[in-house]
């Protein structure tokens, strides 16, 4: 096996999707970006949640909200529910796994403000679990996914914004996932507080 060729692929693969997704995802991230901003604007918060890599994913967009992303500004509401070992250990305990978005979705969602739900397959229970939790408050759904959307693109509303990178292997979507992530902090910034 030629490791250094190997390596290159990666690399290759993953500028090459990309740049693929740039047309097809512009225009949804863009309409998440507006949905988030209208919710921070609001008084509302963001709740966002997946798994694996994908809670990763949920802890880095709220920790670039709450803190910063590249420039100066007040911190921004929003909680990443992956985050709370005592919270997910009692629910998976006394209910289950596929309850440990929704029953703190159910908690903590009001009316407003907005499910970031990551998932590569679309098809994660405990985050269909949540995108329903999220419909049942009253709070508008931005699902990141890939492939076919699985699931939770059955699921979502007329309101709700799809992301879903056309894109079968984990790993790469996982990879267009963070740009996308990295899109929205962008975004909410730029319709926040100018920035060219």
């Amino acid at each position: 096996m030629d490791l250094i060729n190997r390596i290159s692929e990666n690399f290759s693969e993953s500028a090459h999707l990309k740049l693929q997704s740039m047309d097809a995802l512009a225009v949804p991230i863009a309409a998440a970006v507006q949905a988030m901003v209208a919710c921070l604007q609001g008084d509302g918060k963001i709740l966002a949640c997946g798994n694996g890599g994908s809670a990763a994913d949920a802890q880095h967009f709220s920790a670039e909200l709450l803190n910063r992303f590249e420039v100066e500004r007040p911190g921004l509401a929003a909680v990443a529910l992956t985050t709370d070992s005592s919270t997910l250990t009692s629910i998976a305990n006394d209910y289950d796994y596929v309850q440990v978005f929704s029953k703190q979705v159910r908690a903590l969602g009001r009316a407003g403000d907005v499910l970031l739900a990551i998932s590569t397959s679309g098809n994660s229970p405990n985050v269909i679990a949540a995108v329903e939790a999220a419909h049942e408050c009253s709070m508008r759904v931005v699902a990141l996914t890939g492939r076919n959307g699985g699931k939770m693109a059955e699921l979502l509303r007329p309101e709700d914004v799809h992301i879903c990178v056309p894109a079968t292997s984990t790993a790469r979507i996982q990879e267009v996932h963070l740009l996308s992530l990295h899109c929205l902090c962008d975004g909410i910034d730029c319709l926040l507080l100018g920035v060219e």
